[in-house]
């Protein structure tokens, strides 16, 4: 049987344009994930804050996030992803209002609860969309330019605010990411047609979600074992973030102008490794075997950078090659979550799964600093590897757990 060749492109470039907009929007909720953080400085001397108050703000957004992140996979499912989508970025445009209009301490935990509002929607919401409008044969680099989407919206936020904030003041730079949430906001419209779920996707979508088995899908092991698995993934990335690169100062000497290229290193070859990823994530019967393969190699990174004796100069390149190893899972990691959804129910399901993700990121911070106070740097590594090991324990538990309920995935 021939295929015609108009007709695969136009699949094409309708697949690159939904991943197109969809990755916009999914950059727009990292980058605002990060609209506090790199503030900081700023708001400090302006309210009179401790780093204790600074940390509980985001500790506010996570947790709102993390529980606002369950229930969001019950309204993607009843009322489709595109309503929902546009919803949350509007809140990510409130919430930096609301930051920039600040008076006091009060204020800003307000903002972080309106974006951790926002942000506790777009994981049900974007997969939701992908896994029903992606051809299936490019689902895999429609989930790698997800995740590539994600770290780019997490690269850009420093360099936009502090560079406001700078020439501007920070009140400024809050207003600045305001107006970039509503241009996302315009973008998403113009092209809601390529985002809306096709309608006997929503029909059964809906269908389940009312139905009275609506949380039939938690009493899948493989729904807690995927939860378990992001939980651990955020919490080896919290370690990474917050303080490895200090860690690593402290045991290689790293010189203190490096120690920042260390982060910038994992998180570009995270991005460029997911990119690749997209390619070995084609076989979804083998999403854990990749996954094993690459946290195995981070693993042994994360431990010899614990015990090993690097020269200061060569370490952003071994956080490098771990962010790289990393990033080639993450299309498979996807991939495996995938397979453990029910039709129906791919809102409710990336929503318990994913936030994992929060819970992972509001406790890595505090117990990779307990850590660092009490002058253990290396069991900063040794707590990443811990981690990445419990990610190919579960790969391969959670892809046990799909064949034996014999789950089948979510119709592409």
């Amino acid at each position: 049987m021939k295929t015609d060749p108009d007709r695969t492109r136009a699949s094409r470039a309708q697949d690159a344009r939904v991943v197109g907009v969809v990755g916009v929007a999914h950059a727009l909720s990292h980058f605002s994930q990060l609209l506090l953080a790199p503030l900081f400085p700023w708001l400090k001397d302006a309210f009179a804050l401790s780093y204790a108050e600074l940390g509980l703000l985001m500790t506010i957004f996570f947790v709102v996030s993390g529980i606002g992140q369950s229930l969001a996979g019950f309204v993607v499912d009843r009322v489709g992803a595109l309503p929902v989508m546009l919803g949350s970025i509007a809140l990510f445009a409130l919430a930096a209002v609301v930051f920039a209009l600040s008076n006091g301490y009060v204020m800003l935990g307000i903002g972080a609860l309106v974006a951790g509002l926002g942000n506790a929607s777009f994981h049900p919401v974007d997969y939701s969309i992908l896994n029903a409008r992606i051809s299936h044969e490019r689902i895999g680099h429609a989930y790698a330019a997800h995740g590539v989407s994600g770290n780019l919206g997490w690269a850009a936020a420093p360099v936009f605010l502090v560079t406001i904030a700078q020439f501007a003041g920070w009140r400024m730079a809050f207003a600045g990411a305001s107006l970039v949430a509503l241009v996302v906001l315009v973008v998403v419209w113009w092209h809601r047609d390529a985002l809306e779920t096709p309608p006997h996707v929503q029909e059964e979508a809906s269908a389940a979600a009312g139905d009275t088995g609506a949380f039939d899908f938690l009493r899948l092991p493989a729904v807690w074992l995927g939860f378990a698995f992001f939980c651990a993934y955020a919490f080896a990335l919290g370690g990474v973030q917050s303080f490895a690169p200090e860690a690593a100062r402290l045991l290689h000497g790293v010189p203190i102008q490096a120690v920042a290229w260390c982060l910038t290193a994992f998180m570009l070859a995270s991005a460029g490794g997911t990119l690749v990823g997209g390619f070995m994530a084609g076989d979804p019967e083998r999403a854990e075997r990749v996954i094993a393969a690459c946290f195995g190699i981070a693993v042994l990174l994360a431990l010899s950078l614990a015990w090993l004796p690097w020269p200061g100069v060569a370490v952003p390149f071994v956080f490098a090659a771990m962010g790289a190893a990393s990033g080639l899972a993450n299309p498979s990691r996807d991939m495996l979550i995938r397979r453990a959804t029910p039709p129906g129910a791919t809102g409710r399901v990336y929503g318990v799964v994913y936030s994992g993700l929060d819970l992972g990121t509001s406790t890595s911070p505090l117990l990779f600093g307990m850590l660092m106070d009490a002058h253990s740097p290396s069991f900063v590594f040794v707590g990443i590897a811990a981690a990445q090991a419990l990610l190919i324990l579960g790969a391969f538990r959670t892809g046990r757990a799909t064949r034996v309920r014999g789950v089948a995935p979510e119709a592409a």
